[in-house]
């Protein structure tokens, strides 16, 4: 039997599975999963029938939980649900919220924050799932969207009240998909007789003013903690995000993107290979920085090492390092090192307008400055995707200014991230680095890195620097390795060793050498 409580909008029923108190903050809520039994429970009349039963849900320590409340453009929300979600990089969480207007929407992960998603109604003739390609437009509701990823999912676990049952039992595709607007849109597949289509932007937690968070005590990061499948050492999760972490003893990269329990797949890695070898600012490093808003307290939770793939192998091999940030009412930005100076970046929701060989964003046009192939070579600490060994990703970077633009393809997904130059003092000021580290962040900017040089007049110096170069190396004697030749010979060990390190490398010449972008794991609600 039903119980009428004060509020006009709450409504109660006895569960017919276990007979446990069912709680619904919407009385026009249909969906409910009774958080004793876990079985999916559907409004019938003034009772509930059964419908199924969720699989339990896995801890992965979010901040967000049932209860949770806050205001998004000034209208008041309380989380009352959740849908867990599973697919082969990971998992995310879905977010199901309840205005004081009776208006539901969903709170989800993106790229390490959060979107706030309204379902809107489906197209009259939404696209195939197989006729959408990541990075190709699309029209939905006479606007062109543009696809952003791909994903084979299915429901893991459903907690609390829902606006609809969810399928619980198959896997189907989820396509997200922006605009130039900052728009997020995801057309959900799970029902195959009605495509679900929703609308949502950008929502920072520091922004939705949100009250009763989940409490992250010393007690809890210990709880989740894992012994390293290759060593046996004590490794400590301390982001709930985190999909992959490395061990801080034999480095090896864990994958714990479903769960702590039971195996975990793992992979070795090799040794650092940047110059200077590993990160110049220390995981764990705290420090307060300007990265597009107001200031805000960084942690530095994970390292990468990347190189440019050149395309030919005997060109220079250019490496470059990534700092991942993480601040808690922010979420997740990057820090990147490169030869021609330090830039920051953050993952951004909708999609820049391109044409040609330009990018129109915010207001800005960016130039392309170059495209080039990214792949991972070393990593430390933790993050929020699921890290593949040698991964690979292509890449282009534009600029106008100091601002920078960045286009990430990794396998079904496509990921923009914007941001902009940052000086090496402000970044070894704000992590406090002692004074004799300070000069090891210092890059020389080159003349032909900068973003107001067009890229033909980038092509025409650096020719004649190979030309000028070229002319400098005829007028010494010989190769620079005459006397290693006269005394072992042409044909010895130590000749050739001579002649490949003095070796100049042909094409590679991009000073840029990744320096903005390559950030794998972007894209989608993950």
């Amino acid at each position: 039997m039903a119980i009428e409580t004060p509020s006009q909008r709450a409504w109660r029923a006895a569960c017919p599975n276990c007979g446990a108190p069912v709680e619904f903050a919407s009385a026009a809520s249909p969906i409910a999963v009774c958080s004793f039994c876990r079985s999916t429970l559907a409004r019938d009349g003034d009772a509930l029938r059964r419908i199924g039963e969720s699989a339990e849900l896995f801890d992965d320590f979010s901040p967000l939980q049932l209860g949770a409340a806050g205001r998004w453009q000034g209208a008041a929300f309380t989380v009352v649900g959740r849908l867990q979600l599973q697919y082969a990089g990971g998992a995310w969480n879905e977010w199901h919220v309840l205005f004081d207007s009776g208006k539901s929407g969903w709170l989800s992960e993106d790229n390490g924050r959060y979107v706030m998603a309204f379902d809107a109604p489906a197209p009259p003739l939404p696209p195939q799932p197989d006729a959408l390609r990541p990075g190709e437009g699309v029209a939905i509701d006479a606007r062109l969207w543009q696809v952003a990823s791909v994903t084979r999912a299915r429901v893991g676990a459903a907690q609390g009240e829902l606006p609809y049952a969810p399928n619980l039992k198959d896997e189907f595709t989820l396509a997200d998909l922006r605009n130039t607007q900052g728009e997020v849109g995801t057309l959900d597949y799970a029902d195959p007789l009605l495509v679900r289509w929703s609308v949502g932007r950008s929502a920072a937690l520091s922004e939705l003013a949100l009250t009763g968070l989940r409490e992250v005590s010393e007690k809890t990061l210990k709880a989740r903690g894992v012994e390293c499948p290759s060593c046996g050492a004590a490794i400590e999760i301390k982001l709930e995000t985190t999909q992959s972490i490395v061990c801080h003893q034999c480095h090896a990269v864990v994958d714990v993107s479903k769960g702590v329990g039971g195996d975990l797949a793992h992979f070795a890695q090799d040794t650092p290979r940047a110059e200077g070898g590993g990160p110049q600012i220390p995981l764990g490093a705290a420090g307060t920085l300007v990265l597009g808003g107001p200031p805000q307290p960084w942690q530095v939770v994970g390292y990468v090492e990347r190189f440019e793939l050149p395309d030919d192998p005997h060109d220079e091999i250019v490496f470059w390092r990534e700092y991942l940030l993480y601040s808690r009412g922010v979420g997740f930005s990057f820090l990147v090192d490169a030869e021609d100076g330090w830039s920051w970046a953050t993952p951004i929701t909708g999609v820049p307008q391109v044409q040609g060989r330009s990018a129109n964003w915010g207001g800005q046009t960016y130039r392309e400055l170059y495209t080039y192939t990214g792949q991972i070579s070393y990593v430390l600490g933790e993050f929020y995707w699921k890290l593949q060994r040698g991964e690979r990703t292509r890449n282009t970077d534009y600029a106008t200014g100091a601002l920078r633009l960045n286009r990430e393809q990794a396998g079904n997904e496509v990921t923009w991230s914007a941001g902009s130059t940052i000086d090496a003092a402000v970044v070894a000021a704000a992590f406090s680095l002692p004074a004799g580290q300070r000069a090891a962040l210092a890059r020389e900017a080159s003349p032909i890195s900068g973003g107001g040089m067009p890229f033909t007049q980038k092509v025409i110096i650096g020719v004649f620097l190979f030309i000028l170069l070229a002319a400098v190396l005829n007028d010494c004697s010989g190769d620079g390795c005459d006397d290693i030749r006269n005394t072992f010979g042409a044909t010895s060990s130590q000749y050739q060793q001579c002649l490949a390190s003095n070796r100049v490398g042909g094409g590679g010449f991009r000073t840029g050498g990744g320096s903005f972008g390559g950030f794998g794991g972007g894209g989608g609600h993950k």
